[in-house]
């Protein structure tokens, strides 16, 4: 076999390694790092892959408390698109981490109680219930850093039992593993965010808290300032937003923000 027809027997067996002028293998495989708050993974998990089916990029997701993911965006963690709770989006916009106006608020959800599956559900539907609920129950459980936190420790101040649950209390690294201890019988009660009860496996939502002690916790979507990934980040954003998105996201206990209130103000 000649030289001739040895190169070209070369080029038809190894198509896939040539590259045109300037491309690179890296270009052509780049994975879109999308950093997600535990508020609205359930939702996220059900449409993320139907989102790269239909963009054909693959999409690497990393899950946690928007207070520790925001720790990771301030310590140089790469990422294109984050879903956080708003306050944390607002600040990481003034920090630059956050492109300015890309700021797109999601869904809402409401901070719950969870206790184990098949268990009596406790009365939470007042505060003197939900005091008696909270005196009564052998362990008690909430992530340390949850979006729905301050609300929580504002509650239980205003109940006046702070100190005599504190002893009690197991603080959770996340909504995972604190729903998971529920469900393995090792707390009684735990609060959550509802999007983050609704779908956990050996639970069951005892209700929300009263609406005294209430505070709806919005998810909001904001593009990297250091993306090459913009385009691609948006049509997620777009997608999350659309009609389409809203039964599954209504599914895992969020309420989808209507689309003339979902400007962020910090934008």
């Amino acid at each position: 076999m000649n030289t001739r027809a040895r190169a070209a027997l070369l080029a038809a067996c190894f198509p896939a390694f040539i590259l045109l002028p300037g491309e690179t293998l890296a270009a052509q495989d780049t994975e879109i790092r999308i950093l997600c708050s535990n508020g609205i993974r359930a939702a996220v998990e059900k449409l993320l892959p139907e989102y790269e089916r239909s963009m054909g990029r693959s999409m690497k997701v990393q899950y946690g408390a928007s207070a520790v993911l925001k720790r990771s965006i301030q310590g140089g963690e790469a990422f294109d698109l984050a879903l956080l709770s708003q306050p944390i989006i607002g600040d990481l916009i003034k920090e630059g981490k956050i492109a300015a106006g890309t700021g797109v608020d999601l869904a809402a959800s409401g901070i719950g109680i969870a206790v184990r599956a098949g268990s009596p559900k406790p009365d939470v539907n007042s505060p003197e219930a939900i005091k008696q609920t909270l005196l009564h129950a052998k362990s008690i459980g909430y992530v340390k850093e949850g979006a729905g936190t301050p609300a929580i420790i504002n509650m239980l101040d205003r109940l006046g039992i702070s100190e005599d649950v504190q002893r009690k209390t197991v603080l959770q690294p996340g909504a995972e593993r604190s729903m998971a201890s529920v469900a393995e019988g090792q707390i009684d009660v735990a609060f959550a965010l509802i999007s983050e009860i609704l779908p956990a496996p050996g639970v069951q939502l005892a209700g929300p808290l009263p609406p005294e002690f209430q505070k709806r916790i919005i998810m909001t979507a904001g593009i990297a300032s250091s993306t090459k990934n913009r385009e691609a980040a948006s049509q997620i954003i777009k997608s999350l937003t659309s009609a389409a998105a809203a039964t599954t996201i209504k599914a895992t206990g969020l309420d989808p923000i209507a689309k003339q209130k979902r400007s962020l103000r910090s934008n």
